[in-house]
């Protein structure tokens, strides 16, 4: 049997980053790149609505093709602000399981406080370090199929199955 394309590595978690400033963007899908996620980058939330399919209305259909494990959006952003996508998420019934981390350089408690309220899993402060990404890598981890979508649950296939020698 030919096991050259086969591959013991796990797959990659996928991020979609949303953030309107090109620099913090590009930091983050790189940092992001260095702890093995896959990254997807747009520059507003109504990008970022229009990529998970909520953009019209509040299922998506493309869903199956998405497998998106995790949204990082910046909270200051002109036309919807992080806060409003992060609400317009967790409204969902697709997608309010995936977990959201808000970014900002501003260290407002009150504003903190109201995204954790209203279901972010973190708020990270600018500018974002390494740190960072792989503490929330381990929460990922960690948390397992509590914050994949319901949908990503029932297509998940046990990796115990899946084990392979190299």
């Amino acid at each position: 049997m030919d096991t050259s394309n086969l591959s013991c590595d796990p797959p990659k978690l996928h991020v979609l980053v949303v953030d309107d400033n090109n620099i913090d963007r590009k930091l983050i899908q790189k940092l992001l790149e260095i702890s093995s996620f896959k990254v997807t980058v747009v520059d507003s939330g109504s990008k970022a609505l229009q990529y998970l399919g909520l953009d019209e209305e509040n299922t998506s259909s493309r869903f199956d093709d998405l497998k998106v494990n995790l949204i990082i959006s910046d909270y200051s952003m002109p036309g919807m602000t992080g806060f409003e996508l992060l609400k317009k998420i967790k409204n969902s019934s697709t997608f309010r399981d995936i977990p959201v981390v808000i970014m900002s350089s501003e260290n407002n408690l009150t504003r903190i406080n109201r995204c954790l309220e209203e279901g972010a899993e973190e708020y990270l402060l600018k500018p974002v370090k390494l740190s960072d990404v792989n503490r929330l890598k381990e929460s990922i981890n960690k948390s397992g199929s509590q914050h994949m979508g319901q949908h990503e649950q029932e297509q998940s296939v046990p990796i115990v199955q899946l084990t392979f020698q190299c």
